[in-house]
Formats: structure tokens, C-alpha cells, sequence
């Protein structure tokens, strides 16, 4: 089993992984958590109606190996939100984080994700009865705005009005949002990253937690940011080659861990083995693993072999062990062992 313990005086926000809706499931962390121990995750944004009325085994189940892991909620009404956030409490989660910074027309319509931006006092009132709900922390994702509300002063009041409640840590994507005419792809893209306005929010607010999120690539942009910010997000980075993380434990935490693809990928078919038990299917796992071998000898072959037989009704664990043979087989043609990839 994993253990996911913090570095002794190491801010447990210093490293990590953003909510990303589709990908950041439980198979996804689970996968991630072998690359990095130290690394905090965060679920897909779960809307607290669901949580309350919906499948909560189905919405809310997670290894034991996957802690640190925080819940993500979407939701504007302060006592749906409480219970969810309590729901979240009781199932293990080791901190409660609420959704204001997706700007997707869905999520709009719900009343909730960046648009609450514009209704701090609502936020405030949210993110206090979640506080009295839980144990746990409690916490922001947000904006630097929405649409023409684009002021730092704007912000800093913003986030001044949750500290007033007994928020300690927010997660700043540092780009604004807006609400029309651009896609959630878009968003993510094309409004400018302003890392000095989360770097000010750290100077003018220096008793909070401040984690900078947005544009963030490698371990060496993060460790730069790290000078001005106590923490640093990365996200479709870690999706498009997990193992980007795997000098994160050694780099930021201070913690001697190493692992290697082979490694993570021989425990995935364990964890496969498992989860298809329960009646889980292959696809739901395997396409996390997609990008394991990104970038290393046969790592399309893996990739194919994959994409095109473990979302196969009934595909077993012999899809992995056959990707991994086929990838195994490089070596005998004068490509690095895979102990070392």
C-alpha cells in the first residue's frame, strides 16, 4: 500500500494537480499517486446537488492511496453546499475546495463556477457555512475576474471578503474569464496569464496560502514561482505525460522517492486486475494510461495497442500485459531497458 504522508514542515500546497473535468477521476489519481507521493490532488468539480441526491459511492469512492485528495464542489447555495461538504468530510476527503473559476455555459446555468466572481457577499456566506460544516479545509479556486471585471483591487477586496470567514488557502488561475464567447478551451488559453497579480495577492496578503495556477508546464517553472507563491498547480501538463511528476517528490519535498515507468505500469496492472473485479471496466482505467510511455521507445505501439483494444467490451488485463511484452520487446532491438525509462 502507498502511503501519502507530507514532508515534515513542507506546506502541503506546494505541488499540485489541478480538477480537470473527464480526466482527474480516481483511476487517474490513483495512477498519478505512483509517480508522486507527495503531489495533492483534486477531484473532478462534483455539484453538491449530485453529491446530495446522486450515486455517492459512484461520485465519491477513492483509494486509500490516492491522500492527499480533495473534493472539488460546484454549487451557490450555502446549505447544499454544507452537506456536501460534510458528505465529503465523512468519506475521507482531506479537504473541501469550491469551484469559482469554470466559466462553461453549463456550469453558468447551474449559477455557479466563475460567474460567482461577481457575488462575493454569496461566496462569503458559501464558503462560511461550509467552514462550520467541516473539520477540514476549506478552500478557493477562482479568477483573477470575470469579463470587463478585470482589477486587481477587485480581486485582492474578493479574496480579503473570504479571508474575512476563515479561508486560508487560494488557488488562483491567473487568467480571467469570460463568461461569453469563448469556449472553457478557449478560456484556458487565450485570456493573458498575469502571474505578477498572484504574486501582489502573496505580498498584500502574506498570512494566507497562495497557490499559483495556469500555463504551468515543468517542475523548473514551478520551482521558479515558488520564490514568490507558497504553492503551484500544474494540469493538462501531468495528463499528457504523468511522468512529468516524477522528480516532484525529490525536487520540492524533499523526499528520495524514484519510480519508473515499468514500475507504475506493472502496478497499474494489478490495480486493473482488481478494479475489473468489481466490475470496473478496462477502458475507464487504460485510457489514463495512454501517456505513460510518452515520448520513450514504443511508446505509440503502447499507445495503439491501448487505444485500439482495451475500449473493447470485455477487454481484460491481457491488453496491458500484451502492450507491455510489446514495449518490453524493444530492448532486444538496442532500445534502454525499460527499468530505467
Amino acid at each position: 500500500m502507498i502511503t501519502a504522508p507530507i514532508a515534515n514542515g513542507i506546506n502541503p500546497y506546494r505541488l499540485s494537480v489541478a480538477p480537470m473535468l473527464d480526466w482527474t477521476d480516481r483511476h487517474f489519481r490513483y495512477l498519478v499517486r505512483l509517480i508522486s507521493r507527495q503531489t495533492r490532488f483534486y477531484t473532478e468539480m462534483v455539484v453538491d446537488q449530485t453529491i446530495l441526491l446522486g450515486n455517492r459511492p459512484k461520485l465519491l469512492d477513492f483509494s486509500p492511496e490516492e491522500h492527499p485528495v480533495a473534493l472539488q464542489l460546484g454549487g451557490s447555495v450555502p446549505e447544499k453546499l454544507a452537506e456536501a461538504a460534510r458528505i465529503g468530510e465523512a468519506w475521507g476527503y482531506d479537504e473541501i475546495n469550491l469551484n469559482l473559476g469554470c466559466p462553461s455555459e453549463r456550469v453558468q446555468g447551474g449559477g455557479f463556477g466563475a460567474c460567482l466572481m461577481l457575488e462575493p457577499d454569496l461566496v462569503a456566506e458559501s464558503m462560511a457555512a461550509m467552514r462550520q460544516a467541516v473539520k477540514i479545509p476549506v478552500t478557493a479556486k477562482h479568477r483573477l475576474g470575470v469579463d470587463e471585471v478585470e482589477d486587481y483591487r477587485y480581486m485582492a477586496r474578493f479574496v480579503e471578503k473570504l479571508a474575512g470567514v476563515r479561508v486560508e488557502v487560494f488557488i488562483v488561475h491567473a487568467r480571467k474569464a469570460y463568461l461569453k464567447g469563448l469556449s472553457p478551451a478557449e478560456n484556458r488559453a487565450i485570456p493573458p496569464l498575469r502571474y505578477d497579480w498572484v504574486y501582489q495577492l502573496k505580498q498584500d496578503f502574506p498570512h494566507l496560502t497562495i497557490v499559483l495556477n495556469g500555463g504551468v508546464r515543468t517542475l523548473e517553472e514551478a520551482q521558479a514561482h515558488l520564490a514568490k507563491v507558497d504553492g503551484v498547480m500544474l494540469g493538462r501538463a501531468v495528463y499528457e505525460d504523468p511522468f512529468v511528476l516524477e522528480p516532484a517528490d525529490r525536487m520540492l519535498f524533499g523526499e528520495a522517492h524514484a519510480t519508473t515507468r515499468l514500475e507504475v505500469a506493472q502496478a497499474m496492472l494489478r490495480y486493473a486486475e482488481a478494479q475489473l473485479e468489481r466490475g470496473t471496466p478496462l477502458w475507464a482505467i487504460a485510457r489514463h494510461m495512454l501517456n505513460l510511455f510518452k515520448g520513450q521507445p514504443r511508446g505509440r505501439l503502447w499507445r495503439r495497442i491501448l487505444s485500439e483494444r482495451a475500449c473493447r467490451r470485455g477487454a481484460g488485463v491481457e491488453v496491458l500485459q500484451e502492450a507491455l511484452e510489446q514495449v518490453w520487446a524493444g530492448k532486444e532491438n538496442g532500445t534502454p531497458s525499460l527499468m530505467t525509462l
